[in-house]
């Protein structure tokens, strides 16, 4: 079968922006490859070992590819994508004067391509992430999260999903129940699930990761634990309230609400997760770069919540916010 590849080169800044857009357009598929070189500073905390290809990327920038079935209008995929992508400096974004190329690729030329550069991270002490093709022997008390991410966003690894599993970690008690909002592949929501949460409600409003995080969750065993759908957080809020109480997987109001989407995207829904959220409860706030952390605070304590702390990894952040 042959895939039209869109490659967008760019800023890191910007590859969590530019990503989704590509699979909001419909791709089948997105790649990231980002500079190879070894003066990037990065956390071997944990003794990570960082297995990365050499390349010619400058040190900062980054290379996007979206892939696209045939028949598919790249005329105003293009069109739209270069518009959505200058209107990123309006949220402070820096996207580094992209460039754009266009091609035709077979199949086999991306399809398992990425998955050599996938291998065993460990994100905290007690969490690592295992691509469901690679052999690992975990150590013990070492918690394994079981991932093929297929066409969906996140293996995990980038800098908001890190913040938001190291969070988890410490939020996570036992026994509460809690709401992922935009689950993507179901990592987070997996990770809640692996670290003692009762039940868990994912949510995102793609198919393909509702699929992906449906599937993960059953490699993980726990297709009974988490509850996924085809939603967004308003949607199963009023299919609760319509239904008396509908059976969502969870018992509202939850313990745990994590959110690992765009800032704009949080702003809008910041009166609907303290209405599921229950007194004292927490809510993880991630996807948001630096630039727009403050503005995300501000909306928190207008909605009635107490920022309790801030993370920070490069230009990103994680809030993490009690229901007063």
């Amino acid at each position: 079968m042959r895939w039209h590849e869109i490659t967008v080169n760019t800023t890191e800044q910007a590859v969590e922006m530019i990503s989704n857009f590509l699979h909001e357009f419909g791709a089948g598929g997105v790649s990231i490859e980002e500079s190879g070189t070894l003066n990037k500073k990065r956390d071997t905390s944990l003794g990570q070992w960082y297995e990365l290809p050499f390349n010619d990327i400058p040190e900062g920038r980054a290379v996007i590819k979206g892939y696209f079935v045939e028949g598919t209008d790249l005329e105003s995929i293009m069109t739209t994508l270069k518009q959505s992508v200058e209107g990123l400096a309006e949220f402070g974004i820096d996207t580094g004067n992209p460039s754009y190329e266009l091609r035709e690729v077979d199949d086999e030329d991306w399809a398992n391509a990425w998955k050599q550069y996938f291998k065993p991270v460990r994100i905290t002490e007690r969490l690592t992430i295992k691509p469901t093709w690679e052999e690992y022997t975990a150590s013990e008390g070492e918690i394994i999260l079981e991932l093929d991410p297929g066409m969906a966003f996140g293996t995990g690894t980038h800098a908001t999903t890190s913040l938001c599993l190291k969070t988890l970690e410490e939020v996570i008690k036992g026994g509460e129940d809690v709401i992922d909002v935009g689950t993507g592949s179901g990592i987070l929501s997996i990770a809640a699930a692996k670290l003692g949460a009762r039940r868990v409600l994912a949510v995102d409003l793609d198919p393909v990761a509702v699929s992906s995080a449906s599937e993960n969750s059953k490699l993980n065993g726990l297709e009974d634990q988490i509850h996924v759908k085809l939603s967004d957080l308003l949607g199963v809020f009023k299919e609760s309230e319509a239904g008396g109480g509908a059976d969502l997987g969870v018992k509202l109001p939850v313990q745990v609400v994590v959110a690992n989407i765009l800032a704009e995207i949080i702003l809008l829904f910041l009166d609907d997760v303290y209405k599921v959220l229950a007194p004292g409860g927490c809510y993880v706030v991630s996807g948001v770069i630096l630039s727009k952390q403050k503005d995300v605070e501000n909306g928190l304590l207008a909605a009635g919540f107490e920022v309790e702390d801030v993370r920070r990894d490069g230009e990103w952040v994680v809030l993490i916010a009690r229901k007063r």
